[in-house]
């Protein structure tokens, strides 16, 4: 797709529901009693494989539009014990949340079954949830010696255990405290850093018995999950997912004369580093409306262009950005001054090296970029010849995602104040999060 240079961008979005809070639906709705009615719920390539696993261990699952339009998803529950064997494999396609979570939920169940992906999804690493999922007695073999899909998964009786994570991952959390709902006795994980949070409030939304818990010696966060309990079913309103409002928010402070209101996105504080970092840049956003949907805090986005100056990434603030680390470099890249992302490490193993793509693809177009162990040094373009219009602090190039969706939709951001034309090869990977981003992009004023 090719991308030039935009005017302005003015107008109003609601942007599709939170992918994060759309895979936990289905998986909590199927294990629970009675039926979940979820609202908002994101139609995407990702969360389709997670329904598609489901309905392969009999979960009746009904996708509706609701009477406003919005997407309407029914599960109707089996309870903790209902699934069934599947006839053939579980096919998690692209998402390493349907198989990192599942896995968990797998590992307490009294049938086999396999799990398998695509040639992304096959690449990244599952040691991370296989040593914790044997420690608690399941089997887990993978068909490769480097711990990569495909799995069979023997569920078994599965004993509680105290685990350190060596990562600040809520796949790796949630994986962990799923299958502690099938325990012999409480469960308990710790991170380096806080990750995001949806497995601990909707499970406590569903009946669960879930509270946090920090290490006595080390002080590290993490959550307690005590087994028996009878979830039942719920209504859910899933907010807008911060991570597909994080393109729109870099747009709107990037393009020249531009003005967006996003409407209804989750303000988690464990998702909301995007903001705590376009706040330290100099950013005008205003948060608007502020209120609740469930556990789930939200709130409206009014987006101004800005002057942007160069900050420090890192720490404990990874975990909230992580997948917004990609348009955030793309911010970087036209700000005045230096920016440091830091402790960002686990970008190398998403649906790409997004560390080394992110240095590729500012490279190409014409920035100056240090690459360091865990993350770079990206040494801004928009200095005082761009302060007034951010348009050639970037130029035009061939960007190849190589199939990542946040590659592809944080290039056509950069793409937007490009001074020359910049072409975004595959850009149907966006399917995976973010179906209609390119029509939402038109909606703003842009023609493509």
């Amino acid at each position: 797709m090719k991308i030039k240079n935009a005017l302005s961008l003015r107008g109003t979005l609601t942007v599709p529901g939170d992918k994060s809070i759309s895979h936990r639906s289905v998986m909590l709705g199927a294990i629970a009693e009675g039926d979940t009615v979820v609202h908002g719920f994101l139609y995407s390539a990702d969360c389709l494989a997670t329904i598609d696993c489901f309905r392969r261990m009999g979960v009746k699952i009904e996708e509706l539009r609701g009477e406003a339009g919005e997407n309407v998803l029914i599960v109707h529950g089996r309870g903790r014990r209902g699934l069934k064997a599947p006839d053939e494999s579980l096919d998690a396609m692209n998402s390493g949340t349907t198989v990192r979570l599942l896995s968990g939920i797998l590992a307490g169940q009294s049938f086999s079954s396999y799990i398998k992906g695509d040639a992304s999804l096959s690449k990244r690493p599952m040691k991370r949830i296989i040593e914790p999922l044997r420690e608690m007695g399941a089997r887990i073999d993978s068909e490769n010696d480097d711990n990569c899909l495909p799995l069979e998964i023997q569920g078994r009786q599965l004993h509680g255990i105290t685990y350190t994570s060596k990562v600040a991952s809520a796949q790796v959390k949630s994986c962990i405290l799923l299958a502690g709902l099938y325990a012999d006795g409480p469960t308990t994980v710790y991170e380096p850093f806080l990750s995001r949070n949806h497995t601990e409030l909707m499970l406590n939304t569903f009946g669960g018995n879930i509270k946090l818990k920090k290490d006595a010696k080390t002080g590290l966060p993490g959550a307690i999950v005590y087994p028996g309990v009878i979830l039942t079913g719920q209504n859910i309103t899933v907010p807008g997912d911060i991570s597909s409002a994080a393109y729109f928010i870099a747009a709107g402070l990037l393009v020249p004369h531009s003005e967006i209101t996003l409407r209804n996105v989750g303000i988690n504080q464990t998702r909301d580093g995007i903001l705590r970092v376009c706040s330290a840049m100099g950013g005008n956003i205003r948060t608007l409306n502020v209120r609740m949907e469930g556990r789930e805090p939200v709130a409206d986005l009014l987006i101004r262009t800005s002057e942007l100056h160069g900050t420090n990434i890192g720490g404990a603030l990874i975990p909230t950005l992580i997948d917004e680390l990609p348009v955030i470099a793309v911010m970087a890249a036209c700000a005045e001054g230096d920016t440091e992302i830091s402790d960002a490490g686990e970008l190398r193993v998403k649906e790409s090296d997004r560390l080394a793509a992110i240095i590729e693809g500012l490279r190409n177009m014409g920035v100056e970029v240090d690459e360091t162990e865990t993350g770079m040094i990206i040494h801004g373009n928009g200095g005082k010849n761009h302060r007034r219009d951010a348009r050639g602090c970037l130029k035009g190039a061939v960007i190849n995602p190589k199939g990542d969706h946040r590659m592809a939709m944080a290039f056509t951001v950069a793409g937007l104040i490009s001074s020359g034309t910049t072409t975004v090869r595959g850009t149907d990977c966006v399917k995976i999060s973010y179906p209609d981003f390119y029509r939402d992009l038109e909606s703003l004023g842009y023609n493509l």
